[in-house]
């Protein structure tokens, strides 16, 4: 006899070991509270963007970099992260670079800028854009 997941509306016949609800996984890549703060205002001041797109691209001093645009378009396969207003999009090649990581937003005396806390990094440069992975 199949259990049944109530909050999920399915049934199942695995071993209750094996079943989870979505809310026990935790997410691959989040934003902090200041950057999605920041993201929120940004898309607010320009209303031609839908969201802010993260992406990993090959290059940089280390190899691969991050870059941050704004952007109306969603591809079907983004995953798509919201918070308080922000919408981020990534793409699913992207977001094996970034499982686990975090987007942030750093306002100190020496600027303000978006930055990745990113445990798969095992180097980066001393701008922050770019990481290298081993």
């Amino acid at each position: 006899m199949g259990r049944a997941l109530p909050l999920l509306g399915l049934t199942s016949k695995a071993p209750a070991r094996y079943i989870w609800r979505m809310s026990d996984v935790i997410a691959p890549f989040a934003l902090s509270a200041a950057a999605a703060a920041r993201v929120a205002e940004i898309l607010a001041d320009d209303p031609a963007a839908k969201a802010l797109r993260v992406e990993v691209l090959a290059g940089g001093c280390s190899g691969l970099q991050y870059k941050f645009d704004l952007t109306d378009t969603k591809a079907q396969d983004d995953i798509v992260l919201e918070r308080g207003g922000a919408i981020v999009f990534v793409d699913p090649v992207s977001l094996d670079f970034l499982s686990g990581a975090e987007l942030d937003f750093n306002d100190s005396l020496m600027g303000a800028h978006f930055l990745v806390k990113n445990p798969n990094a095992t180097s980066s440069c001393g701008c922050g854009t770019s990481f290298s992975v081993d």
